[in-house]
């Protein structure tokens, strides 16, 4: 037996090791907490306090506070150029992706990249996202004094100004470089002004290099920083501080005084930021470096972070961007990455709970979309005419050319599976060119890559590609050649299709044939450029008429698609086109669907016309009614053939009664042919087919007429002295619903009393092609009657 007092004894000494064990755990944490980091580290999820040592690096404190939920972000970037502009996208893509606040981006851009960014951001039409711009060349005349050796030339040195460009009522701001990527909620980011002392302007993340050491090579003289310096790619400014500090005399002070001894900065403003916190230290707040994870070429930036979730902005800051070398640069390219190609559709999102004004045109856009019915065979087609697609005019960079009164711009439109045909279109047509692709973002980037890779398209600076963003299953030809259109800047264009290959003399015969007919002294008319067609994908083109007329009699060439729609082109009459040695009068006739030139403000063309088919004869016919005459150059357009393409069928039978119920039918000829089928693309994989009324394309959502009209076709007989005496047209008394008039022409051979393709200024008011048969008329009630003048 063990003694009596033992049993107690072990039972305190037990309790006593235990009484140990624990204080060993709970002052093993406190001492660690206390150990200092290595140099270049930081704390992933704290904020850092400020360091009266000066050292640069961040510590751990406990976790910050986020912003409330709806509170609106400040963002300030700037941007210049066609290559800034998408690393911009980009940015904003990570932004969104990870944002829970409304966001308020002010952007300072030079004229490209503000035309750019404001067309892209109107047809982007994010919920909760506002956009300011200002102009960068009213900015530069404050920083151009300043001798600067870093890429970004005079752009890379305007974050000084922005304390005196921003509104004077912004107190607070994150300013970005446009070569960085977001791998967390930049709310996180903007909590950190909660922690800046009552002296503290300015955020910044450590500089993960030796830069600012100067032992980087020998003779190696940086600026003045305190330590290893600070990075500028993400800064935090309270600009109300700042403006009080006297920061625009500061930083010029600063900037003299260096600049004394010496030649230039050698990263821009990044430079002066530093001398200035070298000088004043109390300035700045260090921020936790994983807000700025460096990837330049010395970078050490692997101190920083230990796992992917770490990381919360990555900074491509290196000239070499996704090429630089670093131990785990494939994973932050493939964050990159993601977001390059990511759909830009999918970030047209809410954020629920915060309630915002929303985009322009928005409200009314869903009314417009929440009236369709599901269940109707055309709820496809008429979902597309609502869609809004996103525009990026000018991707790529393009110089305009020099101003020319007779100058020519080829027009087309394509979509990923014509690519082919643009080296061959460029070594055809020495002149300027806007050309709109119908991509997704990842097939945007493909066609960047194809264009820096081909010797002919790189070497085409005149060449202006703007990429409208693929969205719906229909492809939306009119709205493409639209944006291609208003985008030419020469006094003429070119009105084309992608498979088409211009004769190589014909830009410079256009121009000669522009000025030889005076064009430009306000007589309208349309150059019709006669086409033809081959079925040999090797083909030597012609270079000169008689070389095309001997293809043509030995079968290699044809007229185009006269074997499938010769009433197409029909009126250009190629007989008298062999045999003529100038321009000649063509007259219009139904149907007919040329290759034109025109001036650059000519018809737009109608963009409710989706797919393939009539979406080209109703521009044509519009710009019959302008009074523009049609004379055929002599110089020829080709269309070769490519692979076929996916396609799928709307086909569109002559209305019936259980398509369209009305009491008294207008009737067409007996002789009248039966629609054509068709064809379009679409850029789904899948197929499908739709029986749809042959109106579809073209009958606006709020239109009731003549379907569901129970009145009786209106007069025909022309109302006396209506009508100017040179227009040969005949008034139709307006529909009161519709509150318009009609014009149209008593073209020959289509009947009387039987209307035809009618217009009117610019706009397209009635359209009535004898082939549709029953009560098929489709009426446009965009017009009101007051404006309508004589």
């Amino acid at each position: 037996m063990l003694p009596r007092g033992r049993p107690r004894a072990l039972g305190a000494a037990a309790l006593l090791l235990l009484l140990l064990l624990i204080g060993f755990l709970l002052f093993r944490g406190d001492l660690d907490y206390e150990r200092p980091r290595p140099r270049g580290t930081a704390a992933f999820d704290g904020d850092p306090p400020a360091d009266p040592g000066g050292r640069n690096g961040s510590d751990c404190t406990p976790p910050r506070p986020r912003p409330p939920k709806c509170e609106l972000l400040q963002v300030a970037i700037v941007c210049a150029g066609h290559n800034s502009s998408r690393d911009v996208i980009t940015l904003v893509k990570s932004m969104l992706f990870y944002r829970k606040n409304p966001l308020h981006l002010h952007l300072v851009t030079d004229a490209v990249a503000r035309n750019i960014l404001e067309t892209l951001f109107h047809t982007w039409m994010v919920p909760a996202v506002r956009i300011s711009f200002y102009n960068a060349d009213e900015l530069k005349p404050q920083v151009s004094w300043i001798p600067n050796k870093h890429y970004s030339g005079l752009y890379g040195l305007m974050k000084l100004v922005l304390p005196s460009a921003l509104p004077p009522d912004l107190a607070r701001v994150i300013v970005l470089d446009t070569d960085v990527t977001f791998a967390s909620n930049i709310a996180e980011l903007w909590a950190l002004f909660a922690h800046f002392s009552d002296k503290q302007v300015i955020g910044l993340v450590e500089n993960q290099s030796d830069w600012y050491l100067g032992n980087l090579w020998r003779n190696h003289r940086p600026w003045p920083a305190l330590g290893r310096g600070f990075n500028t790619g993400v800064i935090l400014l309270r600009l109300d501080r700042l403006r009080r500090a006297g920061w625009e005399q500061m930083w010029k002070l600063t900037a003299t005084r260096e600049l004394l001894t010496l030649p230039a900065t050698s990263l821009a403003d990044q430079d002066i930021f530093n001398a200035i916190i070298k000088e004043h230290p109390w300035l700045v707040r260090p921020l936790p470096c994983v807000w700025n994870v460096q990837l330049s070429d010395h970078t050490l930036a692997e101190r920083c972070y230990s796992e992917a979730s770490d990381l919360k902005v990555i900074h491509w800051n290196s000239p070499k961007k996704l090429r630089v070398k670093n131990k785990h640069v494939e994973s932050f390219r493939n964050l990159y990455l993601t977001f390059l190609e990511y759909d830009g559709n999918l970030l047209r999102r809410e954020l629920f709970g915060c309630p915002r004004p929303p985009p322009p045109g928005a409200e009314q856009l869903q009314r417009a979309l929440a009236q369709l019915d599901e269940e109707d065979a055309c709820f496809e087609f008429r979902r597309q005419q609502l869609t809004v697609h996103r525009v990026h005019i000018t991707f790529l960079p393009h110089k305009p050319p020099p101003p020319q009164p007779h100058d020519v711009t080829l027009v087309a439109q394509l979509s990923m599976d014509r690519l082919q045909m643009l080296e061959a279109l460029c070594r055809h047509w020495p002149g300027p060119m806007s050309l709109a692709l119908y991509l997704t973002d990842a097939e945007a980037q493909q066609f960047l890559r194809f264009v820096e890779t081909s010797v002919v398209l790189s070497a085409r600076q005149d060449v202006a590609y703007h990429v409208v963003y693929r969205e719906g299953p229909l492809y939306p030809i009119n709205q493409l050649r639209n944006v291609a259109l208003a985008q030419a800047l020469t006094p003429y264009v070119f009105l084309s299709d992608i498979d088409f290959l211009p004769a190589y003399s014909l830009y410079d015969y256009l121009r000669a044939s522009i000025k030889q007919l005076e064009l430009g002294s306000g007589r309208k008319a349309a150059l019709v450029v006669p086409a033809f067609e081959t079925l040999h994908y090797r083909f030597s083109f012609p270079s000169s008429k008689a070389e095309l007329l001997a293809l043509l009699d030995a079968g290699s060439l044809h007229t185009f698609r006269y074997h499938e729609w010769p009433r197409g082109h029909a009126p250009t009459d190629y007989a008298r086109w062999r045999e003529a040695q100038a321009p000649y009068h063509v007259q219009w006739a139904a149907d007919y669907e040329p290759y034109v030139v025109v001036p650059r403000d000519c018809p737009r063309y109608d963009p409710r016309f989706v797919g393939f088919g009539w979406n080209k004869v109703a521009h044509v016919v519009e710009l019959d009614a302008q009074s523009c005459h049609l004379p055929p150059a002599q110089a020829t357009t080709v269309r070769v053939p490519h692979s076929p393409r996916n396609t799928s069928c709307w086909c569109c039978p002559r209305p019936s009664s259980s398509t369209c119920r009305t009491p008294q039918a207008w009737t067409s000829p007996a002789s009248a042919p039966a629609p054509p089928i068709v064809t379009a693309s679409r850029p789904s994989r899948t197929s499908s087919t739709r029986i749809c009324p042959a109106t579809m394309g073209l009958l606006p959502s709020n239109t009731s007429l003549p379907c569901s009209s129970p009145e009786a076709p209106p007069d025909l007989t022309p109302a006396p002295g209506t009508l100017p005496a040179d227009t040969g047209a005949t008034l139709l008394p307006p529909h009161p619903p519709c509150y318009l008039n009609y014009l149209w022409s008593r073209w020959e051979g289509l009947g009387r009393g039987l209307p035809s393709l009618l217009s009117y200024g610019w706009g397209l008011v009635l359209l009535c092609p004898s082939w549709f048969g029953a009560g098929s008329c489709i009426l446009t009630c965009d017009i009101p009657f007051s404006q309508v003048k004589f």
